[in-house]
């Protein structure tokens, strides 16, 4: 059994040293234990400092590509060097790297096969309150949206078994976290939880420069990946809210013809009209969208498959040669 954990970095020279030696040697069910860093594109040593290091892999970016991309470079090349089990973690040294066993754990014992750190939001003290609020918002959005019980969404501190990685696609730019979510939820994968422990903050977060511009991302990110993997129900509900309404303004405008008062409302009856227009629109274009995602799932399916040949199954692959359901 391979543990593999990653570390995205970028221009982490001055932290990365205090996040490896943390990182733990032995963990009881796990035989190897590699690490690998994502150098995103960065112009200090982060790169010299982690092979001094004695880091085992190096994934190198000439320009900085964002974490979702640097995220999903950094899973091919674990699956490509055989971990049947992926962690990801931060270079600022955030998480408490003894926690990673309570990660692996539901995964070695066969109970999910994606698992997210918890981090104690409300005790954290370099959070403000503000912060803390949108956090426990965003994670409910996304648990709305996924049908997960997820407490902490935006944790990048997670572990995925082999399947799992093989089964991700992260299309935004922006961050990998909630749109995993959200795809391991509507894809029904078996995704789980744990409480973990931060750490005190070494340097500032750079995932974002503002809080608004945090949130605006944020959304869109979800709504992105719910439209994705519910287009039918999104589009729909579109025509729905334009259709009750030009009905109603259709009933309205009726209400007043038969009372022999039609002339005077000749707006509410364009007014209706478009509004039905838009309705019948937005459903047309949901029904295309959900065939396009029929055939999305389709080829995520052949993805699947091609990459079980390239890179092998896991541990999860069933003595019968079917793959354990998740």
């Amino acid at each position: 059994m391979k543990l593999i954990i990653q570390i995205p970095c970028y221009n982490e020279a001055e932290t990365l040293e205090i996040a490896l030696n943390a990182l733990p040697k032995h963990i009881e069910g796990i035989d190897v234990i590699e690490y690998l860093i994502i150098n995103d594109g960065s112009v200090d040593e982060t790169v010299e400092v982690a092979k001094k290091w004695g880091v085992n892999y190096v994934v190198n970016f000439r320009n900085n590509k964002g974490l979702a991309r640097g995220f999903m470079a950094g899973l091919d090349a674990c699956l490509r060097n055989g971990a049947d089990i992926i962690v990801n973690t931060d270079a600022d040294n955030q998480y408490c790297a003894d926690d990673i066993e309570k990660l692996v754990r539901p995964i070695l014992n066969g109970e999910a096969g994606m698992v997210i750190g918890e981090r104690p939001i409300d005790q954290t003290e370099h959070f403000s309150p503000l912060k803390k609020k949108l956090q426990h918002l965003g994670s409910w959005v996304v648990r709305k949206a996924s049908k997960t019980k997820i407490p902490d969404a935006p944790s990048g501190f997670r572990a995925y078994s082999r399947h799992t990685a093989m089964r991700l696609n992260v299309i935004n730019e922006y961050t990998y976290t909630l749109e995993t979510i959200v795809q391991a939820g509507r894809k029904k994968m078996a995704v789980t939880s744990v409480p973990i422990r931060t750490n005190a903050e070494l340097r500032p977060s750079r995932l974002f420069s503002s809080m608004f511009g945090y949130v605006k991302k944020s959304m869109l990110t979800i709504g992105r990946a719910f439209m994705m993997y519910r287009p039918l129900a999104v589009f729909m509900s579109v025509a729905a809210f334009f259709g009750v309404i030009g009905a109603a303004i259709g009933i309205r405008f009726i209400y007043y013809f038969a009372m022999g008062q039609g002339n005077g409302h000749v707006q509410s009856l364009l007014l209706a009209c478009t509004l039905i227009v838009i309705a019948v629109l937005c459903g047309m274009i949901g029904l295309l969208a959900d065939v396009i995602s029929a055939n999305r799932k389709l080829l995520e399916e052949i993805q699947f498959s091609v990459r079980k040949m390239e890179y092998g199954k896991g541990h999860e692959e069933l003595k019968n040669g079917e793959d354990e359901a998740e």
